[in-house]
Protein backbone atom coordinates (compact mmCIF):
# COMPACT_ATOMS: atom_id res chain seq x y z
CA UNK A 1 0.00 0.00 0.00
CA UNK A 2 1.47 3.30 -1.09
CA UNK A 3 0.25 6.66 0.15
CA UNK A 4 1.74 9.86 -1.27
CA UNK A 5 0.94 13.19 0.35
CA UNK A 6 1.35 16.59 -1.27
CA UNK A 7 0.14 20.15 -0.88
CA UNK A 8 1.96 21.30 2.22
CA UNK A 9 3.75 24.61 2.40
CA UNK A 10 4.12 27.93 4.16
CA UNK A 11 1.00 30.01 4.72
CA UNK A 12 0.11 33.02 6.86
CA UNK A 13 -2.29 32.69 9.76
CA UNK A 14 -5.86 32.83 8.51
CA UNK A 15 -4.93 31.31 5.18
CA UNK A 16 -5.88 28.01 3.58
CA UNK A 17 -4.19 24.92 2.23
CA UNK A 18 -5.44 21.71 0.67
CA UNK A 19 -3.49 18.53 1.28
CA UNK A 20 -3.77 15.54 -1.03
CA UNK A 21 -3.04 11.85 -0.48
CA UNK A 22 -2.84 9.75 -3.63
CA UNK A 23 -3.06 5.98 -3.55
CA UNK A 24 -4.12 3.02 -5.68
CA UNK A 25 -7.68 2.14 -6.58
CA UNK A 26 -7.39 -1.07 -4.55
CA UNK A 27 -6.43 0.82 -1.41
CA UNK A 28 -8.92 3.58 -1.96
CA UNK A 29 -11.86 1.20 -2.38
CA UNK A 30 -11.06 -1.05 0.60
CA UNK A 31 -9.54 1.07 3.35
CA UNK A 32 -10.66 3.74 5.71
CA UNK A 33 -8.31 6.71 5.59
CA UNK A 34 -7.26 9.42 7.96
CA UNK A 35 -5.07 12.44 8.49
CA UNK A 36 -2.74 12.76 11.45
CA UNK A 37 -0.20 15.43 12.30
CA UNK A 38 2.93 15.69 14.37
CA UNK A 39 4.39 18.94 15.61
CA UNK A 40 8.03 19.19 16.77
CA UNK A 41 8.47 17.61 20.18
CA UNK A 42 4.91 16.34 20.28
CA UNK A 43 3.21 13.02 19.70
CA UNK A 44 1.41 12.25 16.48
CA UNK A 45 -2.24 13.23 16.81
CA UNK A 46 -5.48 12.47 15.02
CA UNK A 47 -6.93 15.15 12.74
CA UNK A 48 -9.77 13.51 10.78
CA UNK A 49 -10.92 10.20 9.36
CA UNK A 50 -13.19 8.97 6.59
CA UNK A 51 -14.62 5.50 6.04
CA UNK A 52 -13.97 3.56 2.85
CA UNK A 53 -17.53 4.23 1.69
CA UNK A 54 -16.99 7.95 2.01
CA UNK A 55 -19.03 8.27 5.17
CA UNK A 56 -18.20 7.98 8.88
CA UNK A 57 -16.27 11.20 9.08
CA UNK A 58 -14.89 12.45 12.36
CA UNK A 59 -12.70 15.39 13.31
CA UNK A 60 -10.47 16.27 16.20
CA UNK A 61 -11.84 19.18 18.23
CA UNK A 62 -8.98 21.31 16.92
CA UNK A 63 -10.10 20.68 13.33
CA UNK A 64 -13.87 21.02 13.66
CA UNK A 65 -15.30 23.90 11.69
CA UNK A 66 -12.01 24.64 9.94
CA UNK A 67 -10.89 21.42 8.22
CA UNK A 68 -12.78 19.20 5.79
CA UNK A 69 -11.78 15.66 4.87
CA UNK A 70 -13.01 14.33 1.53
CA UNK A 71 -12.25 11.81 -1.17
CA UNK A 72 -12.41 11.81 -4.96
CA UNK A 73 -12.79 8.30 -6.27
CA UNK A 74 -11.96 9.12 -9.89
CA UNK A 75 -8.46 10.11 -8.78
CA UNK A 76 -8.10 7.70 -5.83
CA UNK A 77 -7.20 10.70 -3.74
CA UNK A 78 -7.97 11.80 -0.20
CA UNK A 79 -8.03 15.50 0.63
CA UNK A 80 -7.81 17.71 3.67
CA UNK A 81 -9.07 21.23 3.09
CA UNK A 82 -7.71 23.46 5.85
CA UNK A 83 -9.11 26.95 6.39
CA UNK A 84 -8.47 29.64 8.99
CA UNK A 85 -5.08 28.18 9.71
CA UNK A 86 -3.35 29.00 12.97
CA UNK A 87 0.32 28.86 13.96
CA UNK A 88 -0.51 25.91 16.20
CA UNK A 89 -1.51 23.95 13.08
CA UNK A 90 2.16 23.85 12.11
CA UNK A 91 3.17 20.20 11.82
CA UNK A 92 3.99 17.38 9.46
CA UNK A 93 0.71 16.00 8.17
CA UNK A 94 0.43 12.30 7.44
CA UNK A 95 -2.09 10.26 5.50
CA UNK A 96 -2.87 6.81 6.90
CA UNK A 97 -5.00 3.81 5.95
CA UNK A 98 -6.47 0.77 7.69
CA UNK A 99 -9.37 -1.62 7.32
CA UNK A 100 -11.72 0.49 9.44
CA UNK A 101 -11.68 3.95 10.96
CA UNK A 102 -9.69 4.61 14.11
CA UNK A 103 -8.47 7.49 16.22
CA UNK A 104 -5.02 6.37 17.30
CA UNK A 105 -1.83 6.23 15.24
CA UNK A 106 -1.00 2.68 16.34
CA UNK A 107 -4.27 1.45 14.87
CA UNK A 108 -3.19 2.33 11.33
CA UNK A 109 -1.25 -0.08 9.16
CA UNK A 110 -0.08 2.14 6.34
CA UNK A 111 1.42 5.63 6.30
CA UNK A 112 2.59 8.18 3.81
CA UNK A 113 5.86 10.06 4.10
CA UNK A 114 4.22 13.25 5.37
CA UNK A 115 4.00 16.81 4.11
CA UNK A 116 5.11 19.87 6.07
CA UNK A 117 2.61 22.59 6.89
CA UNK A 118 3.97 25.79 8.40
CA UNK A 119 1.67 28.61 9.49
CA UNK A 120 3.31 31.93 10.23
CA UNK A 121 1.85 34.46 12.63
Amino acid sequence: VQLVESGGGLVQAGGSLTLSCATSERTFSRYAMAWFRQAPGKEREFVAHLGWTGGNTRYADSAKGRFTISRYSAKNTLYLQMNSLKPEDTAIYYCAARASVGLRPYEYDYWGQGTQVTVSS
